[in-house]
């Protein structure tokens, strides 16, 4: 199996980009929930796009939709309340920081809800096999794995 290239980040680096670019002064806000499918998809469009993974950890598939187990557990507390604002220093520039852009453009004014939608509806298989595990009864979707399903769905 080929190995994927990363850009080193961690996901709480792209998690931060994602907290930091919100317009809170506009009203917008963002969940934990919301953040989780942001991550999914800015993972999902940089191997798509760039080749290589934002960073190395795997999601998992649970009840709501794909989830990295480390931002579950830092964002937890929150449950579905809006997020609190957030350090925002980044490092983040160049072909990465565009990815983000367009996610961001793409599926920022989406729902957590709408977005969990979203991720079940574009993969059905995984969709059953998330909605039939308890939520720390979770699938690891590799990285090979998600890339595969995701140009699956581009194609």
């Amino acid at each position: 199996m080929t190995e994927i290239k990363t850009h080193n980040l961690s996901p709480f680096d792209v998690a931060n980009w994602f907290t930091c670019t919100i317009d809170r002064e506009a009203g917008d806000s963002i969940t934990h929930l919301k953040l989780q499918k942001l991550l999914y998809y800015a993972q999902a469009w940089s191997l798509v796009l760039n080749g290589k993974s934002l960073f190395a950890e795997d999601f998992e598939a649970w009840a709501h939709g794909p989830v990295i187990p480390s931002i579950y557990e830092r964002y937890k507390e929150h449950g579905f309340d809006a997020l609190p604002p957030c350090e925002c220093e980044n490092d983040i520039a160049g072909e990465t920081e565009e990815v983000l852009k367009e996610v961001k453009r793409v599926y920022g004014e989406l729902s957590g809800k709408k977005l969990e939608r979203l991720t079940h509806s574009e993969a059905p298989g995984l969709k059953r096999e998330m909605d039939s595990r308890p939520k720390r009864d979770a699938v690891r979707l590799s990285q090979g794995a998600h890339a595969k399903l995701i140009q699956a769905i581009v194609a």
